[in-house]
């Protein structure tokens, strides 16, 4: 085997391991499919998931508060030489004086133990508000997930959809730059038989080096949609995305304006997470009102005490109910009740502010869908005269009617119709799919 040939083998096998390796991190996706990874492998998400963990703790901590509380300590202390007068009241029977007093006990020494019980029995509807309103703060906090699994689905359409339309744009260019370089192959043909000039085949050149700059410029832009795809389904880098362009043709639930936004005031996770924010928080005003009653618990005890030489206690058992009530409430100002009734103003502003808003983007989005659907319409009419008008230019162009300028600029309006019907279809599935967003059932 000669040099070459050896060469030539090399260079295949090299080429069909690379074609291997290409094909391996190649992966064909479907919309609905992304969707389900990038749900599944996304960051905010993850963060959802631990606000939603954090608030269901909460209300575990708030039951708490309900249940009894036993406390149990002991303690061993060293003494120094205590100077003990037991005063009992009872004079000495002995001799004179002090002579028939008893020693006092060394006392160097000291062990006790208690035990403490206590029930909450009134609280002023403190821990029954707190449980409620972790309850609802719960509520929110899935409902808030919603809302971002909703606004990410969206945001993993809108690269999707921008990923085919540079895959597409990268096609028709190269479909047009294999046509091209055909034409200028013919046209050379033709300058050497003398049929055209060399400068008539120099336009058409220069046209090929020109569509050769924007398919560089569409393979760099479809490399980015590439790698943003791949970073918000967590695909490596290295991936290779095929989309599947079937969602252009999805079918439309075409429905009024009203209905629209009827159904996002019904769905709207955000709304509704604001309306459990609202009710938490009339909780707490409540809650913070009890603060100024009194509290009333069950409350028990056992204490054992030992002090040698001196005194030992034991089966000291005692039960009762006790009361506590805060005299300083009388004349300090409730902060709390102050700041939760502001906390309630805010959340009611806010939620008016929020119906506001998704009404001005109901109203915009639908206008979008339905001027993007109507701009198929038109792009496609525009494709069809385009067609037309290249054909017919063409057909003179070999006749020696027009001049080879007529026929670029009749090449580049076909190229450019092309582009704009397969543009404005994905515009129109990825306004639909806003409009979904913005009603809160995109992705339910």
């Amino acid at each position: 085997m000669n040099r070459t040939a050896k060469a030539l083998l090399l260079f295949s096998t090299a080429l069909l391991s690379y074609a291997d390796i290409n094909a391996q991190d190649k992966r064909s996706l479907t919309l609905q499919e992304a969707l389900e990874l990038g749900i599944a492998n996304s960051k905010n998400l993850k963060i959802d998931d631990a606000k939603i963990i954090e608030a269901t703790a909460a209300i575990d901590e708030a039951k708490n508060r309900q249940l009894p509380d036993l406390k149990v300590s002991g303690s061993y202390l060293r003494l120094t030489n205590a100077n003990i007068n037991l005063k009992t009241g009872q004079q000495s029977s002995g001799g004179e004086g002090e002579a028939g007093a008893s020693a006092a006990p060394k006392v160097n020494q000291a062990m006790y133990s208690m035990a403490n019980f206590s029930l909450p029995l009134f609280a002023g509807g403190r821990i029954k508000y707190g449980i409620q309103s972790a309850k609802y703060l719960l509520e929110a906090a899935k409902l808030n997930a919603g809302s971002d699994k909703n606004e990410i689905a969206y945001n993993i359409s809108q690269a999707y959809v921008n990923l085919f339309k540079a895959s597409q744009v990268v096609r028709v260019l190269n479909e047009n730059l294999v046509t091209s370089q055909k034409r200028d192959a013919d046209f050379l043909n033709k300058e050497n038989n003398g049929i055209i000039a060399r400068n008539d085949r120099l336009k058409a050149q220069l046209q090929t080096s020109d569509i050769e700059l924007q398919l560089l410029e569409a393979e760099n832009n479809y490399n980015i949609a590439n790698m943003n795809m791949n970073l918000l389904l967590g695909l490596p880098e290295q991936t290779i995305i095929e989309v599947d362009s079937s969602f252009i043709n999805q079918q439309v639930d075409v429905k009024t304006f009203s209905d629209y936004q009827q159904q996002a005031l019904q769905n709207r996770k955000d709304v509704q997470a604001l309306g459990f924010q609202q009710r938490a928080a009339e909780l707490a005003t409540k809650s913070a009102k009890a603060e100024n009653l009194p509290t009333l618990a069950l409350t028990g005890g056992y204490v054992a005490a030992d002090i040698p030489n001196f005194l030992t206690v034991t089966n000291a058992v005692n039960a009762g109910v006790g009361i506590q009530y805060n005299l300083a409430n009388l004349w300090k100002s409730n902060a709390v009740l102050k700041q939760s009734r502001a906390r309630e103003t805010q959340l009611t502003a806010s939620k008016e502010l929020l119906m506001d808003g998704v009404k001005l983007e109901i109203n915009r989005d639908y206008q979008n869908a339905f001027v993007a659907k109507k701009k198929i319409e038109v792009y496609e009419k525009s494709e069809r005269q385009a067609e037309e008008n290249y054909r017919i230019t063409k057909n003179k162009f070999d006749n020696s009617l027009v001049t080879i300028t007529e026929l670029l600029d009749a090449n580049v309006a076909l190229l450019s119709t092309k582009i704009n019907v397969l543009n404005a279809k994905a515009d129109a599935a990825l306004a639909y799919r806003k409009l979904l967003e913005t009603t809160g059932v995109l992705y339910q």
